[in-house]
């Protein structure tokens, strides 16, 4: 796998290179610290698979740029990581065709599940935009979803949730109160209702499907 991560800042790029290696190690990582290294590397290199970018760069209006690298991508993915969580912005860089927006002041633990998520295939936005009905005015977490003829209890909506955010059966035991052994159940349940065979497959279908 071939990434590119672009941020300002060379410990934030060097720390998030760290988290990659673990889940990919084979993966080749490049580096860039302005749009305009950015935009070097993508007419020199080709074929990424991922591109992870922060907006917050001091060379480039945001939406300009974003469109720049939709334009130059390829068939790469392409993340964003800011500090910006306008829920405006967030709309605005989905409509463009991002496969996740990843905040950085989220929690450490959910940083391996997100990247993990867009790197498999599937969309990773950030709790608080889900929870207020900031994509499409539907909070999963509070009513059963029906789509496509599939249906999923609150319980399992919930699950379906925090699964996406990364979180593992001891964290998603934690915040909804219950066992481990219940979380597992839960999840199973989840995915005989999707027809995945693991979390991240069930993630991506539940997407496709439109319950998430």
């Amino acid at each position: 796998m071939k990434i590119l991560i672009a941020d300002d800042h060379a410990l934030f790029r060097d720390g998030l290179s760290l988290n990659i290696e673990r889940l990919e190690p084979q993966a080749v990582i490049f580096q860039a610290g302005s749009f305009s290294q950015v935009m070097k590397i993508l007419n020199d290199e080709k074929k990424f698979d991922l591109i992870i970018i922060d907006l917050d760069m001091p060379d480039m209006n945001w939406e300009t740029a974003l469109q720049d690298i939709m334009d130059k991508r390829g068939n790469a993915r392409v993340a964003i990581i800011s500090a910006t969580e306008d829920v405006r912005i967030i709309r605005k860089a989905m409509e463009k065709g991002i496969s996740g927006y990843i905040p950085k002041r989220a929690d450490t633990k959910v940083l391996p599940g997100a990247l993990k998520l867009i790197m498999d295939g599937g969309t990773y936005l950030p709790p608080s935009i889900l929870e207020n009905n900031g994509v499409n005015g539907i909070n999963i977490a509070s009513i059963s979803r029906s789509r496509n003829g599939k249906t999923l209890t609150n319980r399992q909506s919930q699950v379906l949730e925090l699964v996406a955010q990364g979180m593992s059966n001891k964290q998603i035991a934690y915040e909804i109160g219950v066992s481990e052994a219940t979380v597992k159940l839960h999840i199973n349940a989840l995915l005989r209702a999707v027809g995945a065979t693991n979390r991240t497959q069930a993630v991506i279908t539940a997407q496709k499907m439109g319950l998430i």
